[in-house]
């Protein structure tokens, strides 16, 4: 999830809502004991895992940037939210994290079919390291994926036995 903040940093950094940069790991921990609420000896400075939530009160803090969540019990159920996502894109344009099972994403953008239901998404998996070279990031790493598509880790993109959630942040409601 840490990529996929950076990411969402960075896009409101460059829409010129913010000149926040990118902060540490370390620096996200203390925001979430000092002003969210999170245990210091489960948190600071352990590898742990940083859900969708956990985003949504950093971005809250830092930014001050308020976040819309959509909980799915299952893979499947993002595709059924093809409709909301859309909207968000169409209304706020922010890159959304979705985090689920042991793997994070962003997701930046979603090509819904009205006629067929079928959906597609536009996702960035932030997992790659290597050089900036396009014909290897794309599109393995970003790029258009259905619901069923293979990840960098041999598994389903969106797994039906998983819980999924996605940090849908709002655009400053100045804008």
């Amino acid at each position: 999830a840490y990529r996929s903040l950076m990411s969402i940093i960075s896009w409101f950094r460059l829409q010129k809502y913010t000149s926040f940069e990118n902060p540490t790991h370390y620096e996200i921990q203390k925001v979430l004991v000092d002003h969210c609420g999170q245990d210091a000896d489960d948190l600071l400075g352990k590898k742990k895992w940083l859900g969708s939530f956990d985003l949504s009160l950093f971005l809250e803090h830092a930014l001050g940037v308020q976040c819309k969540t959509i909980s799915c019990n299952s893979g499947h159920d993002i595709a059924i939210n093809a409709r909301q996502l859309c909207h968000h894109f169409d209304t706020q344009g922010t890159p959304v994290m979705i985090g689920g099972g042991q793997l994070a994403f962003t997701l930046l953008g979603v090509d819904f079919n009205d006629k067929t239901g079928e959906a597609r998404f536009l996702i960035m998996d932030p997992h790659y390291t290597g050089p900036d070279d396009l014909a290897q990031i794309q599109p393995k790493w970003v790029g258009w994926k259905s619901q069923d598509s293979i990840t960098h880790m041999g598994t389903k993109l969106f797994q039906k036995g998983e819980t999924y959630n996605l940090c849908l942040p709002q655009r400053p409601s100045c804008v």
